[in-house]
């Protein structure tokens, strides 16, 4: 990959629309021909992933904070195209972080080893530009503190662009902690490049959304809302409803009380459209209640198992192979 342009994945804002739509229809591909719900006369563009296209090449999974879905995902992702890998489910205290090595140190090291491609998780915000920065391969940043989640994103849209086609035109409300998820702000970055959207943000008084993503949204002339109740002039008119848990480990915090205000069960389910969807990037606490689960609106597991689709697609646009 010398001769080659690296193509990390670093940020939501990265990404314009004919990009996405490429995702999109790869990931869909995906999906139908391991549902089985392709025939065997699809081209030879949807059957991709049965021929093993990334056969003999190499993942770093380095993961400094915890993961289920992401890193899972990604490593199945890997094994589909046929990748090899290699991963660390706790850099932080299982690597020589622990001696003092700096994350540059370390990403200069691994590339010594000769990855195709390295993920990384970090707790610092602006983590994975760092690496970006030091690295002969691509990095792929699957979460740096509570700056961004770009794959996140992108998997979180597809679900949207899944079921409506298109992101143009829909209500999209977001729900919870706003001020130090990293999913909403990646996925709001993402819908400012969608028409006539328009975004309603709730959440407690002290975990709003951050100025440099409504600062964003007016830049590209984005209506937006900002609330601090959950009820009928949100719900009643959303398409979509994202919602999100409180980040205790970054410090979050809020009373019983409080969150009681944002929690989502069949009460709330009753305020939305029969065509909305409902949305959690997971894991969930008690911010949608289980008595939802069997609603067909409630689309969180598919949503989270749409991650291995997207990252399949996006594992071979970084390699070149799209």
């Amino acid at each position: 990959m010398a001769d080659r342009v690296l193509r990390h994945i670093l940020q939501s804002q990265q990404f314009d629309r004919p990009f996405l739509e490429i995702i999109f229809r790869w990931a869909g591909n995906f999906k139908r021909n391991m549902s089985g719900t392709l025939s065997w006369g699809g081209s030879s563009e949807e059957r991709l992933w049965d021929s093993k296209q990334l056969q003999g090449t190499h993942m770093i999974e380095l993961f400094y904070e915890a993961s289920t879905r992401t890193r899972t995902s990604f490593g199945m992702a890997g094994l589909r195209l046929g990748m090899n890998l290699i991963w660390t489910e706790n850099a932080k205290e299982f690597s020589s972080a622990i001696k003092g090595e700096t994350l540059e140190d370390t990403i200069r090291v691994l590339c010594e080893y000769g990855p195709d491609a390295i993920v990384l998780r970090h707790y610092e915000t602006g983590s994975a530009e760092r690496a970006a920065a030091v690295s002969s391969v691509p990095i792929i940043n699957a979460g740096d503190g509570i700056g961004q989640h770009p794959t996140q994103a992108l998997l979180d849209l597809y679900t949207i662009w899944e079921k409506f086609g298109t992101a143009d035109g829909l209500r999209v409300v977001m729900v919870g902690d706003l001020l130090n998820g990293r999913t909403v702000r990646s996925l709001a970055y993402l819908l400012a490049k969608y028409r006539s959207i328009r975004i309603s943000f709730v959440s407690p008084s002290d975990l709003r959304i951050g100025s440099d993503i409504t600062g964003w949204l007016d830049k590209k002339g984005i209506v937006f809302n900002e609330y601090d109740t959950l009820g009928w002039e949100t719900l009643g008119y959303a398409d979509v409803v994202y919602c999100t848990r409180i980040q205790k480990e970054r410090g979050s915090d809020a009373s019983e009380e409080t969150l009681a205000k944002f929690r989502i069960g069949k009460q709330q389910m009753e305020m939305m459209k029969e065509s909305a969807i409902l949305m959690h990037p997971l894991p969930r606490n008690d911010e949608i209640l289980p008595e939802v689960d069997s609603d067909p609106r409630a689309v969180y597991f598919k949503q989270a198992g749409n991650g291995m689709y997207v990252r399949m697609a996006l594992l071979l646009w970084v390699l070149h192979r799209i």
